[in-house]
């Protein structure tokens, strides 16, 4: 029997010099292909200060997004959390922008982990593949360009 470990998809992205940037650009790609995602950080200021980004960013794209927890949440391509994802309408696709394991992230088909140049972001970083490595969560990873 097949659990839940075998079919979700973990990417790492490391050597990412500017994570908030970095992460408008894969959401910028993932609403180009139709993807709906949730973008985690356990920080509410530094999702306050993505939100910005995800606004100002580029003049061409339109990257509507909410909150969770906000009225519109269901019908918002992209989510941005701070708290559980245990009640996210969006589970297709995860961003992790924060050094913590999202609780909950098994809900979702795949997650990209995003790791900046920091040594103490990519020790954290290297913590958590282990541990989805140690659950049978199938991985990859990618160097940042």
């Amino acid at each position: 029997m097949a659990s839940a470990s075998d079919s979700m998809r973990i990417d790492f992205h490391s050597k990412v010099s500017e994570p908030f940037l970095y992460a408008c650009r894969l959401v910028r790609k993932a609403r180009a292909a139709g993807q709906s995602m949730t973008v985690y950080h356990n920080d509410i200021q530094a999702l306050r200060r993505f939100s910005e980004m995800l606004w100002t960013f580029s003049q061409e794209d339109f990257l509507p997004h909410v909150m969770a927890g906000d009225a519109l949440a269901a019908q918002t391509p992209v989510l941005l959390s701070h708290q559980g994802l245990d009640h996210a309408p969006h589970t297709g696709l995860l961003i992790n922008l924060s050094e913590l394991i999202p609780e909950h992230f098994s809900r979702f088909a795949r997650m990209i982990e995003i790791v900046s140049t920091g040594e103490a972001e990519t020790l954290a970083a290297r913590e958590r593949y282990r541990h989805y490595q140690q659950q049978g969560y199938q991985l990859s990873h990618h160097v940042a360009k």
